[in-house]
């Protein structure tokens, strides 16, 4: 059977990001009725995977199951080339529990300035993961590449976005209007295979 999403039905997005909400809302072209899973109350599962995909996966089944609503969830990330593609899945976490980026990108100057390396090159990562009660699940992935800008440029979108330049722009991601960063972002790369499967 394949698995689709019919429109109008009620989702819940496994996070406790209220702003991630609107984002998603629009990429899935607000077709559905979005709760989250911290306006639900559902715990933060542990995300003990070693891969985008397979945190994804963990947070949207711990949401379906929890919630017996359809769930999605996404993880993502950026990954540095000199750092062996660091933080990666640690991205959050290099923040501290504040979620401070602007110390999160300042450990990424750090680490790359101690590598050595001039090589900048970065991607970022985003696995989307649909889970169904059932245990019926669609997981997909998008990256985009680039390379990294020091001093951080820009104060629009949210995380590393300042310091990412996308290949063949000059202009970062935080520079950006946010029409041209969704319409070639990892996350839009990830939605556009996720509708190609669901929709």
């Amino acid at each position: 059977m394949a698995l689709k999403l019919e429109a109008g039905s009620r989702l819940v997005v496994a996070t406790h990001n209220p702003g991630k909400v609107p984002e998603i809302a629009a990429l899935l072209e607000n077709r559905y009725d979005l709760t989250t899973a911290g306006a639900l109350g559902l715990a933060e599962p542990d995300e003990t995977e070693s891969t985008f995909t397979g945190n994804a996966l963990l947070k949207a089944r711990a949401a379906a199951e929890a919630s017996g609503l359809i769930a999605i969830a996404d993880d993502s990330g950026l990954s540095v080339r000199a750092l062996e593609g660091q933080p990666g899945i640690y991205s959050a976490r290099w923040a501290g529990p504040t979620k401070d980026f602007a110390l999160a990108m300042e450990k990424v100057r750090e680490r790359l300035e101690a590598s050595g390396s001039d090589d900048h090159s970065a991607w970022f990562t985003s696995a989307l993961a649909v889970a169904w009660p059932d245990g019926a699940a669609v997981v997909v992935e998008g990256q985009v590449h680039g390379d990294l800008v020091f001093p951080g440029r820009g104060a629009r979108g949210f995380g590393y976005d300042p310091i990412f330049r996308p290949t063949g722009h000059d202009l970062t991601f935080g520079e950006m209007e946010p029409a041209a960063k969704d319409a070639m972002s990892h996350r839009a790369r990830a939605f556009a295979k996720l509708k190609a499967a669901l929709f």
